[in-house]
């Protein structure tokens, strides 16, 4: 006979079944509902990502055209001081309905596509506030500059195309003068770039100018023209765009260039370091802040960059001891004693980076899983700004592939470029570097259009950076006076450090900066005056190379530790690559968090 304790239990344990067989019903008949909940908010996240991106094509249509969105092919878009206003207001309304979306059970792509939306608008606004726009000339980035860089980035393959283009230098007029509005109020404001530069600057517009009707940078689109148009169709818009450029486009030229060298420029600030303007010792801070995506400050930055060119010229000293030189001052100096070791001309320049181009290009596969489709051509610089353009620059073809990308080389001054350095530079610019990253974040059709084409420099330039050491490790440099300029070019990045630091943090003069690159740099000539310029008028851009450069390297080397003898180089690279652009402190929690789920076997 069983005990009443026991019929007591019994009970208990049926009402529990009970109770049990009650919740699970329950849980059941809510899951469709959690389901659709979660994919309620999925899809709204997604329109957010959606209607952000629709909103950044229709306001920068030379963008939407160079990454082959043509829909807004025959505009330049609204840059006055009142359109950028609105533009901070819809910015701040993606950014509120963003931070209303619950992100509770949201795959991690999704959150971090969330994530760096908000970062990305976040940093807009913020150049917004601190009225960036209202310094928009100058040497290196100024607005003349990236219209006159338009042509070779628009469709040239039907009438259509040819059309909109004639509508867009119709508007070159109307969007300069915005652009001298905005330097207006810069002035006003006593936001201004040195004046010096901004005499350059107005150089430049002039030489812009100078090139009549088929000679001029604007008309390049002409020897474009394919075939398949009727020679009616080609004569018309061949007189149309040389119109446009005589009667339209060089004029405003020369109307900038005049306001620039008689009423702006004498008002251009006198000191190169941005500390001279309103709140700017702040201003600095921020853009280190932005441009590095990390916390350390202009201090620790500077004391790093002392550290490293000291440890990256005793490697120099090696190489240079081992060829029989004194020191590496001394190799470096008869590198470029030696005319064998010039470029002759201006097509040896383009052949020589083809050809390292191709050699790494056969060895990507040792190093990555996922490759590039997009194809990639290198080409000369654009003469009228060889002057102030760097030895090579990279820009980014369409995701459709009509467009490859292309690395940008300075054919300039040919007989003072050094061939041995371009072997560096063309991996950096390149595979495995800018070309690299950016045509395998164009092509991830899974992630949302803005994480495809958006560019953090510290993450970009530091990948890049990064990239160049990859030629060592696949048996590149096989000259030693190329893996000298190897290292040559890691102790440039690593003055930078100094440089950018000491001129806008330590207050250093434009003469202390030549000094000190002269001293720990193999940089010369026009190519070390180009380079500190540079540094004066784009504050905190060249501290990212370093620094992105250094945190793939510790990443690279934590996983290394983790993983032990397990761990596969191909896989780092691609978990590296394999989520488009990010802040460096995104990367680094994301990089932990791979390791953490391989090493559990997920």
């Amino acid at each position: 006979m069983r005990s009443k304790s026991f019929n007591a239990i019994l009970g208990l344990s049926i009402l529990s079944v009970l109770v049990a067989g009650a919740r699970l019903a329950k849980a059941m008949a809510a899951e469709p509902a959690q389901s659709a909940d979660l994919e309620a908010r999925l899809q709204s996240l997604n329109s957010i990502f959606s209607d952000e991106w629709e909103f950044e094509m229709r306001e920068n249509p030379t963008y939407a055209s160079r990454i082959g969105d043509y829909r807004y092919n025959d505009q330049l878009g609204d840059f006055s001081v009142a359109a950028i206003l609105r533009r901070e207001k819809e910015m701040k309304d993606f950014l509120d309905r963003l931070d209303k979306i619950d992100v509770t059970g949201f795959p991690e792509q999704a959150k971090l596509s969330r994530t760096l939306l908000q970062r990305r608008l976040q940093y807009a606004l913020e150049q917004i506030a601190s009225k960036d726009y209202e310094m928009p000339f100058d040497q290196f980035n100024g607005y003349h500059l990236e219209l006159a860089e338009m042509p070779p980035n628009v469709p040239v393959d039907t009438v259509k195309h040819f059309e909109d283009y004639v509508a867009r230098l119709r508007q070159i007029p109307t969007s300069l003068d915005q652009a001298i509005e905005r330097a207006r109020l810069g002035e006003k404001d006593d936001l201004m770039p040195p004046k010096y530069l901004l005499e350059e600057t107005a150089a430049q517009c002039d030489a812009i100018a100078a090139p009549a009707g088929e000679q001029n940078a604007f008309a390049a689109v002409l020897k474009s023209m394919p075939s398949t148009l009727s020679a009616e169709d080609r004569n018309r818009l061949h007189d149309e765009i040389v119109k446009a450029i005589d009667t339209e486009v060089r004029p405003a030229y020369v109307r900038i260039g005049k306001f620039i060298r008689e009423e702006y420029a004498p008002h251009g600030r006198t000191e190169p370091g941005i500390w001279a303007l309103p709140d700017g010792d702040a201003r600095y801070r921020e853009y280190v802040r932005l441009r590095t995506t990390t916390d350390m400050t202009p201090e620790q930055i500077h004391e790093l960059g002392l550290a490293e060119v000291k440890k990256i010229e005793g490697q120099m000293n090696a190489i240079a001891k081992q060829q029989g030189y004194a020191d590496w001052k001394a190799y470096g100096a008869a590198i470029r004693d030696n005319p064998k070791m010039m470029a002759s001309s201006r097509q040896q320049i383009l052949e020589t980076y083809r050809k390292y181009i191709a050699q790494m290009q056969a060895k990507l596969p040792d190093l990555f899983g996922v490759l590039p489709k997009s194809r990639l051509e290198v080409v000369p610089v654009e003469t009228f700004r060889e002057k102030e353009a760097a030895a090579a620059e990279y820009q980014e073809g369409t995701p459709d592939g009509s467009r490859p990308g292309r690395v940008y080389v300075n054919t300039g001054d040919f007989e003072h470029r050094s061939l041995p350095e371009m072997e560096p530079t063309a991996y950096h610019e390149g595979v495995p570097g800018h070309h690299m990253q950016g045509a395998i974040a164009q092509e991830m059709t899974d992630l949302p259009a803005f994480r495809r084409h958006v560019f953090y420099n510290a993450y970009g330039e530091g990948w890049a950076l990064y990239a160049e050491q990859l030629g060592k490790e696949v048996g590149f440099y096989q000259e030693p006076a190329n893996d000298f300029e190897r290292l040559g070019s890691d102790l440039f990045r690593a003055a930078r450090l100094v440089e950018d630091t000491g001129v806008h943090y330590k207050r250093w003069t434009r003469q202390q900066m030549v000094k000190y690159f002269e001293d720990n740099s193999l940089e010369e000539g026009a190519d070390l005056q180009a380079e500190v310029d540079r540094y004066i008028v784009w504050p905190g851009q060249a501290l990212s190379y370093k620094i992105g450069q250094l945190k793939f390297i510790e990443l690279r080397e934590r996983a290394r530790k983790e993983f032990g003898d397990k761990f596969d180089i191909r896989a780092f690279h691609d978990e590296m690559l394999d989520g488009g652009a990010m802040p460096l402190d995104v990367l680094d929690e994301r990089t932990n968090e791979w390791i953490a789920k391989i090493k559990a076997g997920k």
